[in-house]
């Protein structure tokens, strides 16, 4: 039984607004192998394996109290904003739906039914559809927001769990495990999704040397596509339901390729690591249609042809974002030589906290 917030502090000022002042931020990640052996029934009959690392672009949150007396949702980076009087107007039928399905959460599970009259607003590094994780980097962003404020009894699984238990399975929004773990734990890690709903994230502990020539290969590029990635998780879930060969065999690949990948890292094989990207992109392609697009195949195949070394793209497909490795000398005239041809390409920081809240000094 989920313990509830004791009255005590609900009955002695626990909502002041002195004490109810929280940020927090969750980190976004690069989904380097394995993506879609998270997706059931395939983790449930098979096991998957993800390798992710997360970088310096996060999720914000902000939770403090409405001096107007109104429940309020915000998130400046889409211009989306929603103000209720009532607990029972906050519904679920759109809008910013994350932001409403944690704050209900929270008020049902740890509050009693009591609904505090707060602002709840967010921001993202990273355009909606980005590929990186971003909408599940935000729901634990959310609730690690609450945790603190609230001084919940959740530790880092538990607070991955409850954020896909609110995605995935009470809004039903489409997508695998590895998201909300990487976002919760950050830094680079092998994530095993076992079956009997059990997880096991294994933090990478390769030399900082590595880490840094890794880091160093590393271009990423938005290809300007914002994607929809419902609808390709949810042909490539059919075919796992059908037992689809193809599909099957392809993930059974793209687990094997996660395993090989860490292992690539932790002996700092950086070119064996762009060949396993490589792979991997081509049994991802066949998992589903509309993984890759026509400016998705324009901009790997330029990236190719000057000088990356491999590359795929980061999350289910359809856009988003591009990650290459190539050479460290040739990484700022790749940058140079993508930006020209319409892509927003960057160099990247590996980060290895992850989420994180505090009270906002007075």
């Amino acid at each position: 039984m989920t313990p509830m917030l004791d009255r005590r502090k609900l009955d002695t000022g626990l909502f002041d607004a002195r004490l109810f002042d929280v940020r927090s931020r969750a980190p976004l990640r690069l989904g380097l192998a394995g993506g879609g052996t998270d997706l059931s029934p395939y983790c449930d009959q098979f096991g998957g394996a993800v390798l992710n690392a997360t970088i310096d672009r996060f999720a914000f949150a902000h939770v403090t109290r409405n001096p107007e007396g109104r429940i309020a949702f915000r998130a400046s980076d889409i211009g989306g904003e929603e103000s209720y009087a009532s607990f029972d107007e906050v519904g679920l039928e759109g809008g910013l739906i994350l932001h409403k399905a944690v704050y209900r959460h929270v008020v049902e599970t740890y509050l009693d039914g009591r609904a505090p009259p707060l602002i709840v607003s967010t921001t993202i590094d990273a355009p909606a559809g980005s590929g990186l994780g971003s909408s599940s980097a935000l729901v634990v962003a959310l609730i690690e927001a609450f945790r603190v404020a609230l001084d919940l009894p959740l530790g880092p699984y538990e607070v991955a769990r409850l954020a896909f238990d609110i995605e995935r399975v009470k809004l039903g929004l489409a997508g695998g495990r590895q998201d909300q773990y990487a976002a919760t734990f950050g830094g680079f890690n092998y994530i095993e999704f076992l079956p009997g709903e059990r997880t096991l994230v294994n933090p990478l502990r390769a030399p900082r040397a590595h880490l840094n020539e890794f880091e160093s290969s590393l271009v990423i590029c938005f290809s300007g596509q914002s994607r929809r990635s419902d609808t390709i998780i949810q042909e490539q879930i059919d075919g796992l339901v059908a037992m689809n060969p193809e599909t099957v065999e392809n993930m059974h690949r793209l687990k094997e390729d996660a395993a090989l990948m860490k292992d690539a890292i932790l002996r700092g094989r950086t070119r064996e690591v762009a060949e396993i990207l490589l792979r991997s992109w081509a049994a991802k392609k066949r998992t589903a249609k509309g993984i890759a697009t026509d400016t998705v195949d324009r901009l790997f195949e330029l990236a190719m042809a000057h000088g990356a070394w491999g590359g795929k793209v980061s999350g289910a497909g359809g856009g988003g974002f591009l990650m290459f490795c190539t050479d460290p000398e040739n990484r700022f005239r790749l940058i140079q030589t993508l930006n020209a041809a319409g892509g927003q390409a960057s160099s990247v920081k590996l980060t290895f906290d992850g989420a994180e809240a505090w009270t906002v000094p007075r």
